[in-house]
């Protein structure tokens, strides 16, 4: 008797330790995805099918370029809203540069008309310049609303929220004003082919933006700048007084996610085949969401890009079985919003478990 009553106390404590074990692993929302894929299949077996897993995969790439970018910014305790304004404007601003062909009904309302925009297309349509110089200014444009983020924020102390907030509130219209809501079409094979070909098996899409995500991995865990970014979003006091140029980190990280949402921007609008004025319209909840779950902390100085990564597998698998439920728009917004207040709830939770796990 003495024996059983010994080795409930150990059983339990061996179960909490599991249960503590998986919670704060860093695969934890890889096991969570596999999970939830397993636990569905039955009940939506085309799930599995190879053609929604390619689709699931191929959705997976744009989203993670941008995410890729919000981590940085949540690292150093800030957010940036102005992503998917990022996405609208340097959608259209690279696609006027290469268009070979627009229509005067449609654009002739456009301040670009007559003297950037005619009906034989961009300055540089129908030349080899053209899809060069229109991603060139697609990275630019990202990077100048992250610089006017990142200076907003520290040289005026603006909150990132607000900041943000008026900026892709600015910029999307912006965007729209300059094309009069219309979609710029007639881009150039070059310039499509990023998101829909590829070397063999491997698509452009996976390379460019894989390439962006081991950049930003061996920048966060390799490089002083990373040690930097994680110490601005720990404690910015605590960073300063320690010698960190913590004003020209977070300009840094909002610059970049300004570069990685306008390169998500080219991803999909090159899978589109059309520079849009409302891309990424609807993407805030998916970006900030896949963030967080993937478990960037909202409150600074936590986050990988791996976590992000498995983030974003989670986040886009959710979306393609709610799609394939065919619920309804609002029922997919409440059930992604119910997640992420989940997850930042789970955040939190894992943060204590971790502190006392140090204790």
């Amino acid at each position: 008797m003495n024996d059983s009553s010994a080795s409930l106390p150990s059983a339990e404590s061996g179960r909490t330790a599991w249960w503590t074990r998986l919670l704060l692993s860093e695969y934890f929302v890889l096991y969570l995805t596999l999970a939830y894929f397993v636990a569905l299949l039955p009940f939506i077996p085309v799930m599995g099918t190879p053609g929604n897993l390619e689709n699931v995969l191929s959705n997976v790439w744009p989203l993670l370029a941008v995410a890729v970018g919000q981590t940085f910014v949540l690292i150093v305790a800030g957010i940036d809203l102005s992503q998917t304004a990022v996405m609208s404007l340097t959608s259209v601003v690279s696609a006027a540069f290469m268009t070979t062909a627009l229509q005067a009904v449609q654009f002739s309302s456009s301040p670009l008309w007559g003297w950037f925009l005619r009906e034989s297309g961009g300055p540089l349509g129908g030349t080899g310049l053209g899809v060069v110089v229109g991603i060139l200014a697609m990275l630019l444009a990202g990077a100048l609303i992250g610089l006017i983020n990142g200076l907003s924020i520290t040289r005026l102390r603006m909150p990132p929220f607000m900041v943000t907030l008026v900026t892709v509130t600015f910029f999307a219209a912006f965007a729209l004003w300059l094309t009069k809501s219309e979609n710029i079409i007639n881009l150039p094979g070059a310039y499509t082919a990023i998101g829909t070909e590829g070397f063999g098996a491997l698509s452009y899409a996976l390379l460019i933006s894989g390439g962006l995500a081991v950049l930003a991995h061996l920048l966060l865990s390799r490089t002083v700048l990373g040690r930097w970014l994680y110490a601005t979003g720990a404690n910015a006091v605590t960073a300063r007084v320690s010698g960190v140029p913590v004003d020209r980190v977070v300009v840094f990280a909002y610059v970049f996610s300004g570069v990685c949402a306008a390169v998500g921007s080219l991803l999909y609008s090159t899978r589109l085949q059309m520079g849009r004025p409302t891309l990424g319209a609807d993407l805030l909840l998916d970006v900030i969401g896949a963030t967080v779950i993937g478990g960037t902390s909202l409150f600074g100085g936590k986050g990988k890009v791996l976590w992000t990564f498995f983030g974003v597998l989670f986040f886009v698998l959710l979306s393609n079985s709610l799609n394939l439920l065919n619920l309804n728009s609002y029922a997919v917004s409440i059930v992604k919003g119910a997640v992420i207040l989940l997850a930042a709830g789970l955040d939190v939770a894992r943060t204590r478990l971790a502190r006392r796990a140090g204790a």
